[in-house]
């Protein structure tokens, strides 16, 4: 993890608890106890954050800024390929058996799958806002949804911690987007939003990838998953040859919705 992106997380830590302790970074940063006093002093010297005994607080200039996630904004991305997307969520809400439970990860791409889910007496939990205003008229669909911070630009709720109610939570499937995705896997831009999804893997039996045909591009970011650690990708007819040998080589099944 670069010096950048160890202050980005520092900061959104801050930003959600006003303090964190030196030894919770120890563990959360992928960093030595030197490099990540020299992170703090760096963000001290700069007015973002103050060094106080044990750890540090967010700076009082600082308190009242939104957190916000590396990314476009979700009302950037619902535009963006719409006819791709609404085939591919109601190609994703197809194989979710009546009575089961799922995971929705936030995403443009997801949401459209709630208008398909009505009567199927679905248990859904879902960190993103929009999907759980989509399903809230749905009587049969019970929602649950984890702790953690609101990300307004998003309308997704994330914590960096393992305490954010999901554990005992098992799904047969979780449907999620990317940013991104190649032959390095699943991309996102930000590693709260990694940190966040990789911890739902762990709660699913299966993991399905809903993504349309323009994100099969490189992208600088991080990891989500390696390509070949998923179940299933749901894209559009537009998908390129290349792309298509890549996920069938990675042993990955592949669904095109029309």
């Amino acid at each position: 993890m670069h010096s950048t992106q160890r202050e980005q997380l520092i900061l959104k830590l801050l930003g959600e608890r006003g303090f964190i302790g030196f030894q919770e970074l120890d563990q959360i940063l992928e960093a030595s106890p030197a490099t990540i006093r020299r992170d703090l002093e760096r963000l001290a010297s700069t007015g973002r954050l103050e060094r106080i005994r044990g750890g540090a607080r967010l700076a009082a200039a600082a308190q009242v800024e939104t957190p916000q996630l590396a990314g476009a904004p979700f009302q950037e991305n619902i535009g963006l390929h719409s006819n791709e997307k609404a085939r591919i969520g109601r190609a994703a809400a197809a194989i979710c058996a009546p009575g089961g439970a799922i995971i929705i990860d936030g995403g443009s791409t997801t949401l459209q799958m709630c208008s398909h889910l009505d009567g199927k007496g679905l248990q859904v939990l879902t960190n993103s806002l929009h999907i759980v205003s989509a399903l809230l008229p749905q009587s049969t669909t019970r929602v649950s949804v984890p702790a953690g911070t609101l990300f307004r630009e998003q309308n997704i709720i994330l914590s960096p911690f393992d305490d954010d109610g999901m554990k005992r939570f098992h799904a047969s499937k979780l449907f999620m987007g990317a940013a991104s995705i190649g032959h390095r896997g699943l991309m996102q831009a930000d590693t709260l939003l990694v940190q966040a999804e990789r911890r739902l893997f762990a709660l699913a039996d299966e993991i399905i990838v809903l993504v349309d045909s323009s994100k099969f591009a490189a992208m600088a970011g991080h990891v989500v998953m390696p390509l070949e650690d998923i179940d299933q990708i749901i894209t559009d007819e537009r998908i390129t040859d290349a792309d298509r040998s890549m996920v069938e080589q990675a042993g990955v099944k592949l669904v095109i919705a029309s």
